[in-house]
């Protein structure tokens, strides 16, 4: 059995190992919005940008939870490499606790969303489809946020296999429940193939009758579900209870949810804020130039997020790495697993960023609807393209901020980046996204992309002086931490799912 503190004989293999199913998993949960908006796609054009102003309005007030349970993450791996793995459970728990009470905190937000959508300006249509779907993922916000909870706990503990197989298992079911709820018992288009026949005829034998766009929402609901039960399986065995106790901390703490808002607060702030910018950049200065500019917005909007979230699972394996040598008293080598990597989202990112301007009109055509008229689909492509076109431009940038931001939360250091975030993206995306919309109103929505190609530009600037002036490296965050000393230190490499 090796030492936490061990010099692994490879430092690729090591990142590889952890951020290999933490990107596939990352990705996987870009891939179920990804069918979502493709199965809408083929209701109309109209469709697409209503599906994604609901969808970041349900995200928008998670992502606030979010920031606050990743930090469950940097606890769990400071204490494995600290060789005290036992305290890790608890902070998951807590982080349950945490997710249902946000949860209960949404729901008058949620029912407010078709009077938000109407003052925001969207066409009355897409105003009530949106709040519709957006209304069904915050009713379901429990089981996504306890399941971001619990996957923090596996990231931390560099287990990242079991989140990864309960995120292509919940794809999965996406993919079918989404579909047949989407189209029912009615018909299916043509152009679906094999996949169309099948849920077809699921749907007709079911008798379901079609839901439409609101389909998919539940559909979502439903894999997230499933998304949630594996990795809690798991988690609550008699293998994982008998090494780190994951049973009998269930019961909330407030020493523990006090540890995790005390620094987790800022990437709370920093998450919401920037979905809230992100938001009056996509429902307010793109989409108020009409439903083909917010409908070309939410492709290339598809497309980013596709690109990114690998980084973002590089950035996840990276709090973990950082943490358990920070825990370990090892900052050198923390810093050098960061360093590496953002070399590896550079090179992903920047291919993504190539592929983002060669090939920008089959990328939004791929969810232009057959029955689109000729007008209508040179505009999207036209527009997406453009929109495209900016967003390769910031690819390096966004590796860069994604991954140190990551590397900066694993050694605890959350509160500078929290608050840069919050100044730089209402200057920049708010402030900026106005100005070129008045002064330079000819580009119409793409002038609002430029400035959030400038955003993260900004961003990446801040962070990486932030990380290079090494004072993270100082930081004790397990020193004032809760948690009982144990009678033993726990193994984190005994057979355990891995």
């Amino acid at each position: 059995m090796s030492s936490p503190t061990d010099q692994p004989r490879s430092a690729l293999r090591e990142l590889l190992v952890i951020a290999g199913p933490t990107v596939a998993t990352m990705t996987s949960y870009t891939v179920m919005t990804f069918t979502d908006k493709w199965l809408v796609s083929h209701l109309g054009a109209s469709f697409v940008g209503a599906q994604g102003n609901g969808g970041l309005a349900a995200w928008v007030p998670q992502s606030v939870a979010m920031g606050v349970l990743q930090v469950i993450n940097t606890y769990v791996s400071q204490n494995m490499g600290a060789g005290r793995a036992q305290r890790g459970a608890a902070y998951a728990w807590n982080g349950v606790w945490i997710a249902w009470i946000f949860a209960v905190l949404f729901i008058p937000y949620s029912f407010a969303l078709p009077w938000i959508f109407a003052e925001a300006g969207i066409e009355h249509e897409q105003a009530g489809l949106a709040a519709s779907y957006g209304q069904v993922l915050l009713f379901g916000a429990s089981l996504n946020l306890s399941t971001r909870a619990i996957s923090q706990f596996f990231y931390g503990m560099h287990k990242a296999n079991v989140v990864l197989v309960a995120g292509v298992t919940a794809n999965i079911v996406n993919l079918f429940a989404s579909g047949i709820l989407v189209f029912g018992n009615g018909p299916v288009p043509a152009d679906l193939g094999l996949f169309g026949r099948a849920i077809g005829e699921i749907g007709q034998w079911l008798a379901i009758k079609p839901q439409g766009m609101i389909g998919s929402g539940y559909g979502t609901v439903l894999a997230t579900l499933v998304e949630l039960a594996i990795p809690l399986a798991l988690f609550l065995s008699p293998k994982f209870n008998r090494l780190y106790k994951t049973r009998g901390a269930w019961r909330p703490s407030w020493p523990h949810i006090h540890d995790l808002f005390k620094t987790g607060w800022p990437g709370g702030l920093m998450f919401g804020n920037e979905m809230v910018c992100w938001g009056f950049f996509m429902v307010y200065l793109v989409s108020g130039f009409g439903a083909q500019h917010a409908s070309a917005g939410w492709i290339a909007h598809q497309y980013m997020s596709l690109s990114f979230m690998p980084s973002v699972g590089l950035s996840v394996a990276c709090t973990a790495i950082v943490g358990k040598y920070m825990g370990a008293k090892q900052p050198h080598v923390a810093a050098s697993r960061a360093w590496l990597s953002v070399k590896l989202a550079m090179v992903y990112m920047g291919l993504c960023g190539v592929v983002f301007v060669v090939f920008r009109r089959e990328l939004v055509e791929f969810f232009v609807d057959p029955a689109t008229t000729a007008a209508d689909r040179d505009q999207l492509i036209r527009l997406g393209g453009q929109m495209l076109i900016a967003t390769a431009c910031f690819q390096l940038f966004d590796a860069v901020a994604m991954v140190l931001s990551g590397a900066l939360r694993g050694a605890g250091d959350t509160i500078f980046p929290g608050i840069a975030t919050v100044i730089s993206s209402w200057v920049v995306i708010v402030g900026g996204g106005l100005f070129m919309t008045k002064v330079f109103p000819g580009l119409q929505s793409l002038g609002p992309w430029i400035a959030a190609a400038c955003y993260i530009a900004t961003l990446c600037v801040i962070l990486l002086l932030r990380f290079t002036s090494g004072k993270w490296k100082s930081i004790d965050l397990l020193k004032h931490a809760s948690g009982e000393p144990l009678q033993a230190k726990a193994s984190t490499t005994d057979g355990v799912m891995s």
